[in-house]
């Protein structure tokens, strides 16, 4: 896209702008990054309910007898485990280990998968699956045009959508999906997000994205539900010890120095890409860590960003990776990676340089925030 390209836009832009949005280029796209009040809307989303507008992450459908595996090469983890209408977190890496992206993968039925891309990677994962399918019966879709993403987070979430569909949501696990109407829209109704709270993500048909909206601000408005934009999302996520890509992944990173070595399954049936690598990461993990991601609260009131180093007795000792005012914790707090030897919660001598000042921080266990079952 040239400079002076528009950006593309939701099916839900003229609604965001009616409504008094702030709009911003995210990941090429025309989002929108507040309402009114960021610290109102993440507050919502903890104690009642938001409504997001997720359109500009990218959908690939990938099918065929032998799509279960394809994926298991093409991704690190073991896809063909994965029960139909379940969900799985995991990661496209490259032949040498660095994360590519992380993704959701659905399992729509035994031949038919979705696979979710961050926005700002949605191409590069496309053109990676397209260019790993040679050589299986399957087939790699772009459906990025097929759908808009609209989510509703937040403790009140399932009564919102009970109120709107007949859908089995008491029997729909976190981490599942199912075919169902809500508001006589159809859509996957899916039990994932990226709050830290329990909530739903719908898969629609652009053409059908307002309706689904309408109806559900009509639904949860007496119970507190709010519009919500990108600037909320990323402290809710941050609270929530959730990676964003760019900033605790990239492709300098394997998952093993993300701390996420888990995602990636060795004993699975057949090679997959990067697994050489990424056996190697592993045992470099084990007999030298990494530095390791932890939490930082802040002692007073300074807040830190990506890139600001932490620092220990003078010495830098890691960088933080994001970091934002919390509305929750009242204080500010980030994420950072810091050497093996100051990871540990309580750690003494910590600080992070803020434009040549060392502000103290507390390392803490992630996430900073769990909700009540």
């Amino acid at each position: 896209m040239s400079s002076n390209s528009p950006l593309p836009r939701t099916a839900l832009d003229a609604l965001h702008r009616s409504l008094g949005a702030t709009m911003t280029d995210f990941a090429g796209w025309d989002m929108p990054l507040r309402y009114r009040s960021e610290r109102d809307e993440h507050l919502a989303v903890r104690t009642k309910a938001g409504l997001f507008d997720l359109s500009h992450m990218g959908e690939i459908t990938v099918t065929g007898p032998q799509a279960n595996r394809f994926l298991d090469h093409a991704l690190v983890g073991n896809i063909s485990s994965v029960g139909v209408g379940r969900a799985r977190y995991t990661m496209i890496c490259q032949e040498d280990g660095g994360i590519l992206d992380d993704l959701i993968v659905y399992r729509l039925g035994e031949q038919e998968y979705m696979v979710v891309a961050n926005a700002s990677n949605a191409r590069i994962v496309l053109d990676a699956l397209t260019e790993r399918a040679a050589g299986f019966e399957a087939e790699v879709r772009d459906d990025r045009d097929a759908y808009a993403l609209i989510a509703v987070q937040g403790p009140e979430s399932p009564d919102i959508l009970k109120s709107l569909t007949d859908a089995d949501l008491d029997g729909l696990k976190y981490y599942a999906g199912l075919p169902g109407t809500v508001a006589g829209v159809p859509a996957l109704i899916a039990r994932t997000g990226y709050t830290g709270e329990d909530g739903f993500e719908l898969f629609v048909a652009p053409e059908h994205a307002e309706k689904l909206w309408l109806a559900l601000t009509e639904a949860g408005s007496p119970v507190g539900l709010i519009p919500c934009g990108l600037s909320c999302r990323d402290t809710l996520r941050l609270e929530a010890g959730m990676p964003l890509y760019g900033h605790e992944l990239t492709t300098a990173l394997t998952p093993f120095d993300a701390g996420l070595g888990r995602v990636v399954k060795f004993d699975k049936a057949g090679d997959f890409v990067g697994r050489e690598a990424l056996l190697r990461a592993a045992e470099r993990a084990e007999q030298n860590p990494p530095r390791v991601l932890v939490g930082l609260v802040a002692e007073g009131r300074r807040v830190p960003r990506a890139g600001y180093t932490v620092v220990s007795g003078g010495e830098v000792i890691g960088e933080v990776t994001s970091g934002a005012p919390s509305p929750t914790l009242g204080k500010p707090i980030a994420m950072a990676y810091v050497d093996a030897a100051h990871c540990t919660p309580g750690a003494p001598g910590v600080g992070v340089d803020i434009r040549g000042s060392h502000e103290p921080y507390e390392v803490v266990a992630l996430p900073f925030y769990k909700r009540q079952k």
